[in-house]
């Protein structure tokens, strides 16, 4: 395959692969992170959230099962080769969530709502994509790199569960992740609830694959290929914003697999709108709503760069590999999601005067 359609068409066609799977759980199975932590706090329903779970747990037996087999490298994978920061993982999260509230969905919902004729997410994920890159790697770089900086792992340590596991026992890595893995997915299933409607569990395990498959497939590419590519899975930060920049200037850009990722999160979401006889045209028609989705996208692409790795990011494809940052920070996007929308919903805080004036 990399002979006939080279090593950045390759990475672009797995992450579109992938990309596609999750625009359809996205849109059919209804595979959302605010959606969950709503029908959590304001419903007493556990079932999105033991999808998530699910997405967790089928991701980290397959990649770790890959890891024994040879055809995953955990080690040299970006969440497990940089040292652990719990300030950029608990600010980044909080940043993150609470933006997440503010315009009504994270960077993968907004591309799913775009996926099914939503115009407000264009908004949302126009945004995102610029704020990322302001702060990946434009005129808030320099702040984020002073205040949270990326520092590679040392000799001495750890940057994931199982590793650390590791040291501390016989048992390795990989086997750890087995066992982790398999208890998560689990303590997801064991719910008469779930059961009475089985196809969450089969959307979440679908979401694994795709998760899982976006690193081995990468693997592959980098261990196969001459060029130097980064082993990845899918996350909806930065490479929105790689995205657009490709749209304006694609000649001068090589395709990427995050590009492939969020054009597949479209396509996926297009189809499964219009196999669920939901594709419809919508726009704002409330400045005041419209504030608040421009300024939670904003929120969104500064924490996700902080944290490295947004609700995807570090919520399954950090978490596949149990890396310390992924729990921290979804608690913590957890945290701002639900501070964010006690302030909508309930009242809470009063929101800023611009933000409410029509």
């Amino acid at each position: 395959m990399l002979d006939l359609i080279g090593e950045d068409m390759s990475m672009a066609l797995i992450g579109l692969i992938g990309g596609v799977a999750l625009g359809l759980a996205a849109r059919i199975g209804r595979f959302c992170t605010l959606g969950a932590i709503e029908d959590l706090f304001y419903g007493g329903d556990t079932r999105r959230l033991r999808m998530w779970g699910v997405a967790i747990g089928v991701a980290a037996i397959i990649c770790h099962a890959a890891a024994l087999a040879g055809l995953l490298d955990l080690d040299g994978i970006f969440y497990l080769s940089n040292a652990f920061s719990p300030a950029a993982a608990i600010v980044g999260g909080l940043i993150f969530g609470y933006g997440m509230a503010l315009a009504g969905s994270c960077g993968f919902g907004a591309l799913a709502r775009l996926g099914g004729g939503d115009m407000r997410s264009f908004v949302v994920v126009a945004v995102l994509g610029v704020a990322s890159y302001a702060a990946l790697s434009g005129p808030l770089a320099g702040w984020r790199v002073a205040l949270f900086p990326v520092t590679p792992l040392a000799a001495d340590q750890t940057a994931g569960i199982v590793q650390a596991m590791q040291a501390a026992t016989p048992i390795s890595a990989p086997l750890w992740g087995l066992i982790l893995g398999g208890c998560l997915l689990g303590f997801s299933v064991w719910s008469k609830a779930v059961w009475a409607k089985p196809m969450g569990l089969f959307w979440g395990a679908i979401v694994g694959l795709a998760v899982s498959g976006g690193f081995i497939g990468t693997h592959w590419v980098s261990q196969t290929g001459f060029e130097a590519h980064m082993v990845q899975s899918h996350t909806f930060s930065a490479p929105v914003g790689e995205t657009v920049l490709w749209i304006m200037m694609g000649s001068a850009l090589p395709l990427s697999f995050g590009i492939g990722s969020v054009i597949g999160v479209l396509l996926g979401a297009l189809i499964g709108s219009i196999r669920k006889g939901h594709f419809r045209w919508e726009a704002c028609d409330d400045p005041r709503e419209l504030r608040r989705q421009i300024t939670g996208a904003g929120l969104m692409g500064i924490g996700a760069v902080i944290a490295s790795g947004c609700t995807i990011g570090q919520g399954v494809s950090a978490f596949a590999l149990l890396a310390y940052s992924a729990p921290v920070t979804l608690a913590a996007i957890f945290l701002g999601a639900y501070l964010g929308l006690r302030q909508l919903i309930e009242g809470g805080l009063p929101l800023p005067a611009w933000m409410n004036r029509r």
